[in-house]
């Protein structure tokens, strides 16, 4: 007789918080991200120009929110649906996925705002890494069109790949006549064959952001070289203009490595040491980083700190309004 190992329960009080804290955090990841979206969305409808890091802004807060939403659900199924029997169920193996390739098309917006600050900002004295510098900032609307094109293919075959491999389970689980612990087995492999599927298809979008993003600190290091012979007090632009690019790529590169890592260590958490608690721990992580990266890029862009300090401004005086009206109850009505 096959005995099945359970996953190790959590009490009530730990699910209740870890709801909580995912409904705080999909609340937060979704209200900065639909902010910098609703920017830059408010002049495409009012026919403003839109600069090239504004269209990848926009495209990667899309994303992001499109990524809070499957968190979510994923910690609605780990608190309310995962079932002992199944830790892997085929309903927890799609949102994994999906998380994946969502998580993928992310990497290659990323990517071209890497390329976008590269070109924007580098200063290069080879004649061909000009004439490419001065390509990809004319290119960045077409090369946004080839990462949904991207996007499109390779979500194709990641959901090929996954679907004939849960068809496979599902043949051999007849053909084995219903062995618990081996189908369970089979089903593992081949969500694993997936995911790794998944991850191998972002290497080379991630080689790229390390390749722009160094050559952006190789850039750094030779502008303060070339700055420590002129005067200390004066403001720099240009150097202004690296490190907040750099703030915003060492951070995203820093969440990003945060979160796949969390996402790796949650399948042995789920499959082999049957720790409810401990993925709940990874799935937490996975939906801090996101938003994070989004508070970083509001204090980085100029037009998102000018729309903050707006809303701001309106809320205070808005706020002053309701204090003298309650102070005076003489004062007339706004309406």
């Amino acid at each position: 007789m096959v005995t099945l190992t359970h996953i190790g329960s959590v009490p009530s009080e730990v699910r209740n918080a870890f709801l909580f804290f995912s409904v705080l955090e999909f609340a937060v990841g979704i209200l900065v991200n639909a902010f910098i979206f609703l920017v830059n969305f408010r002049d495409l409808v009012r026919r403003q120009p839109l600069s090239h890091c504004d269209l990848v802004l926009m495209s990667l807060s899309l994303t992001r929110l499109v990524l809070h939403g499957l968190l979510l659900l994923k910690a609605i199924q780990l608190t309310h649906f995962q079932r002992l029997r199944d830790p892997l169920s085929f309903s927890y193996q799609t949102i994994i996925i999906l998380w994946m390739i969502v998580n993928q098309a992310g990497l290659w917006l990323a990517t071209c705002l890497s390329l976008l600050y590269c070109s924007k900002i580098v200063r290069f004295s080879h004649a061909f890494l000009l004439h490419a510098a001065n390509w990809i900032s004319r290119k960045i609307p077409q090369m946004l069109l080839s990462v949904v094109v991207l996007s499109c293919v390779c979500t194709l075959l990641c959901l090929w790949d996954f679907f004939s491999g849960s068809h496979f389970s599902a043949v051999t689980r007849l053909l084995t006549n219903n062995s618990t612990e081996l189908n369970l087995n089979i089903a593992k492999l081949s969500f694993f064959h997936s995911f790794l599927f998944c991850g191998l298809a972002s290497i080379p979008s991630f080689l790229l952001f390390l390749v722009s993003s160094g050559v952006l600190v190789f850039s750094l290091g030779r502008h303060v070289r070339m700055m420590r012979a002129k005067t200390r007090g004066s403001r720099d632009p240009s150097l202004e203009a690296h490190t907040r690019a750099l703030r915003s790529l060492v951070s995203f590169f820093c969440l990003y490595v945060l979160s796949l890592c969390a996402a790796l260590f949650s399948m042995p958490l789920l499959t082999l040491w049957h720790s409810k608690a401990g993925v709940m721990v990874c799935v937490g992580i996975m939906a801090a980083c996101p938003s994070g990266h989004a508070v970083i890029l509001i204090s980085g862009n100029a037009k998102l700190r000018r729309a903050v300090d707006t809303i701001l401004l309106w809320a205070q005086s808005s706020l002053r309004v309701r204090v003298d009206h309650k102070t005076d109850p003489r004062m007339p009505g706004l309406c």
